[in-house]
């Protein structure tokens, strides 16, 4: 799988853009705040119909326009498909599918695979466990709509439980209707756990073979679910703690407390790592990422490398663009530096410059 074209019309800062993509590296790059990241999140749109950077579609229309537009052509094998995205200013955000409008934006997941890399993603390890629960939970919509369905109506049933027992502050006999929405919130809640279970065993032995190669099997990696309830005893937990949900008028237990932990050679990388073998955990579990893609999906998905080569050392790079080959990536930098230079020779080569994007011969 691999982007062959994506045009843009008043999306942020560029007005207007028609670029083709080689099935390979293409690199952005120019000074910061010119484009490059937006490019990016135009692309990470298409794919899981949300931005990573905002919540509130209004700011990715540029400023005095009421709408922006994202058209992508995709090549799977012999099959081209074409993702369009309609942001309003004034509307909810529209997306089709080969012409096709989706009636949720969650629908989109599965057409356009891609994995995304910042600098922010340096920290998964010492960030919070929210980060943490996001990385999981949008590797594994975009591999199942089952899953993406059961998330969904958690966390609708979880927002209905949360107002409930705010209002059971106010009048108690209201107490007896929470069974209703215990019983809906452990049902979604149990497949979450047992989907985030398999994904977390599966991710940590295939980011512990990625560690393993970084550092020459010195180190051991390996990644722990941290689940604030076992599957099983979900509904009955809900119970012993409702005095306390109720005085404090939020759920305490469920998916939505999850966490997962890194660990090299048994110990704790947040508390005990190092800031290098914090980003190389990270490093190995965005690699881990893409294997599991491949293998669950059948097709590469698309890489997106936003301003990362130049946050890790000449070994990190190195081993990071060594593990990606057969994968479309698009890389961004503030200059075709060393830590880019090695991987420009094949490469399609764009220059950013206040929001217009050029390719170079």
């Amino acid at each position: 799988m691999y982007i062959k074209n994506i045009s843009l019309s008043d999306f942020r800062n560029i007005q207007r853009a028609d670029v083709e993509l080689k099935n390979g590296i293409n690199i952005f790059y120019g000074a910061n705040a010119n484009g490059k990241t937006n490019f990016l999140e135009s692309i990470y749109i298409c794919s899981t119909g949300r931005s990573h950077r905002t919540k509130n579609d209004k700011e990715l229309i540029s400023f005095n326009y009421d709408e922006a537009h994202i058209r992508v052509f995709i090549q799977n094998e012999n099959v081209t498909q074409r993702i369009d995205a309609h942001i309003r200013r004034n509307d909810k955000k529209g997306i089709a599918v080969n012409g096709i409008p989706l009636k949720k934006s969650s629908e989109l997941f599965g057409t356009l695979y891609t994995v995304i890399f910042s600098p922010e993603d340096l920290q998964l390890i010492k960030d919070s466990p929210s980060q943490r629960r996001r990385f999981i939970d949008i590797e594994l919509c975009q591999l199942s709509k089952v899953y993406c369905y059961n998330l969904q109506q958690y966390m609708k049933v979880l927002k209905q439980r949360n107002n409930l027992l705010k209002e059971i502050q106010k009048n108690n006999s209201l107490k007896e209707t929470l069974f209703v929405w215990d019983s809906q919130l452990a049902q979604y809640g149990r497949n979450i756990i047992k989907n985030r279970k398999k994904f977390v065993e599966e991710l940590s032995y295939k980011a512990s073979v990625r560690h393993g190669q970084i550092t020459s099997n010195k180190e051991e990696l390996s990644v722990l679910y941290n689940p604030s309830t076992d599957e099983d005893s979900f509904e009955e937990k809900l119970f012993s703690f409702l005095n306390r949900d109720i005085l404090s008028g939020s759920t305490s237990i469920g998916p939505h407390r999850d966490d997962i932990s890194f660990y090299v050679n048994g110990n704790d990388v947040k508390i005990y790592g190092s800031q290098g073998q914090q980003r190389t955990a990270a490093v190995c579990a965005k690699l881990a990422e893409i294997d599991i893609i491949k293998e669950s999906s059948g097709v590469n998905p698309v890489l997106l490398l936003d301003d990362v080569l130049s946050q890790l050392d000449k070994t990190r790079q190195h081993m990071l663009m060594d593990c990606i080959n057969n994968v479309q990536t698009i890389i961004t930098c503030t200059g075709i530096e060393d830590s880019v230079k090695s991987y420009a020779g094949d490469a399609s080569v764009f220059n950013v410059k206040n929001g217009v994007i050029k390719r170079e011969v």
